[in-house]
């Protein structure tokens, strides 16, 4: 499909309120009807340098500042253009009702991040009432865990982003945007929300600085996330519930967007991944690169030197993308995403989009999208809430499509129960059987050492390992660990973002896990 960039109202063949689904299919047939205002026609799009703010690194130099030197395909190019564009991903597909907003918005936030005095307000309210830093925390047991026969292995550090005030990342960014609004002078606010994380960060900050909230989710994830609905609802929140389509993620937030298009005025929409329309891919990033500089300086403090890998969670991404923006320039260092397998890559229920995704238009921005052959939203599937949506931030689309990020996936049951595997000295794992015998290596005449069948869950293992309940999205990336850790050299540093809490998740595995 071809890439446009101005912002347009597009109208898709969808069953449910066309006229403002804001979703383009990449499929054969184009959308019926495309406005690009003259403005743009014959432009060539610049590079633009994106400014990031600061989130306690006075005096650093941010990577979203530096050109990103030649890599892959040998181009120089800039995250984002002048047109809120990653290569191809991303710009403003929205209605025009919401381009002056989008603009108002942009500008502020270029204008406040090198603004001292917001500065200043939003590093003091980062330390003192989210908790900010958060710790890099040696998972010692865990490395045990993963040691081969010749008890060599990677070291795991997790960055304790579960320990921040309402127990994930999310609130770095409504912290960033409520004040955003505030200076906006938006005293309505907005937000969707999927596994209640980022709504109940989003009622946090309103009640702090006493702002309307009003946050859409879809009724499956109210049912599922009930303790976070309870949460926002006690902090002054009203939380709509969405009951059409899959009743999830996707669905919250094409209401969001119509409140927001019906509203503009008056409402501030505290989008709460790296997605949707420019400039939200960028702004969110941003909020949330203070993970990423934490780690680097607390790396360089505790062994000297960088991350070997880098692993996070992908849903819409913002974790991911907070832990991976300050060190996209530093090739040295891996970046792994994993995003949710759902029931198996092959059933057509899950919800890996950079894995079996076509690239679409959803949410205002272009990105990865999974869809069928007529260019509709297939409905994704996973355990985790957070990571139950059929798109991508388009700047993790840049980023596989360049080669700079791998991006792989994990079932349900790897999260939730674990896949039962066995460890052999030669590093070669097979398949196990379910009562855990143990099986004849397929390589015995040149491995001679054995271990003793893994098969604890994800979510299980760091609690019964470290004493920390991870959310059931972070499982998706400790599972992944399973077999990352077979690959890697012994003493390799792996840094993987805890990105929240499984308070929120315990009903739910204790109904898929016997315990």
């Amino acid at each position: 499909m071809a890439a446009f960039d101005a912002g347009f109202i597009p109208v898709a063949r969808q069953k449910q309120k066309p006229h403002l689904l804001p979703h383009i299919p990449s499929a054969k047939s184009p959308p019926y009807f495309i406005s690009v205002p003259r403005s743009t026609e014959g432009m060539v799009s610049q590079p633009a340098v994106s400014t990031v703010v600061s989130c306690h690194a006075q005096g650093e130099l941010s990577v979203s500042s530096r050109l990103l030197e030649k890599m892959g395909n040998d181009q120089v190019v800039t995250l984002p253009d002048s047109f809120g564009r990653f290569g191809k991903f991303g710009g403003k597909y929205v209605p025009e009702t919401l381009m002056y907003a989008l603009s108002e918005l942009e500008s502020a936030f270029l204008s406040l991040s090198k603004d001292e005095a917001f500065q200043k307000e939003l590093d003091d309210i980062l330390r003192d009432y989210v908790g900010r830093e958060s710790p890099l925390y040696f998972a010692k047991r865990l490395t045990e865990h993963y040691k081969n026969s010749n008890g060599e292995g990677p070291h795991i550090y997790l960055k304790r982003e579960d320990l921040n005030h309402t127990g994930s990342h999310k609130i770095n960014n409504a912290i960033g945007q409520a004040l955003l609004a505030k200076h906006l002078g938006k005293e309505r606010i907005i937000a969707e929300t999927g596994a209640g994380q980022h709504g109940v960060a989003a009622a946090t900050v309103c009640a702090l600085f006493g702002l309307k909230c009003f946050v859409y989710m879809g009724a499956q994830d109210m049912e599922r996330q009930s303790s976070n609905v309870s949460r926002m609802r006690l902090l002054g929140a009203e939380v709509i519930a969405v009951h059409y389509g899959t009743a999830t993620l996707k669905d919250a937030t094409s209401e969001a967007i119509r409140d927001w298009v019906t509203n503009v005025e008056s409402t501030h929409y505290i989008l709460g991944s790296v997605a949707g329309p420019h400039p939200y891919p960028m702004m969110v990033r941003d909020f949330h690169a203070v993970i990423g500089k934490e780690t680097r300086r607390q790396a360089m403090e505790k062994w000297g030197g960088k991350p070997d890998v880098l692993v996070a969670c992908v849903g819409g991404g913002s974790n991911a993308m907070g832990l991976f923006h300050e060190f996209v320039y530093d090739e040295d260092v891996r970046l792994i995403g994993v995003e949710a397998a759902g029931h198996g890559l092959e059933s057509g229920k899950h919800a890996a989009t950079l894995t079996k995704g076509k690239i679409g238009v959803l949410h205002g921005a272009m990105s990865y999208l999974l869809q069928d052959d007529d260019g509709q939203i297939i409905e994704p599937h996973s355990i985790s809430a957070g990571l139950d949506y059929p798109g991508v931030g388009p700047e993790h689309s840049y980023l596989k499509d360049i080669g700079r990020a791998e991006y792989y996936s994990v079932s349900d049951e790897e999260a939730l129960e674990g896949t039962p595997t066995k460890r052999h000295g030669c590093q070669v794992e097979i398949a196990a059987s379910s009562q855990g015998n143990e099986l004849p290596c397929p390589e015995f005449d040149n491995c001679i050492l054995r271990a003793r069948v893994h098969f604890l869950s994800a979510f299980k293992r760091l609690s019964r390992l470290e004493g920390i309940i991870p959310a059931l999205e972070t499982s998706h990336a400790l599972a992944f660990l399973e077999k990352l850790c077979l690959s890697l050299p012994n003493g390799a540093k792996v840094v993987l973002n805890c990105s929240g809490r499984g308070d929120k998740d315990v009903h739910t595995v204790l109904k898929h896990l016997k315990l």
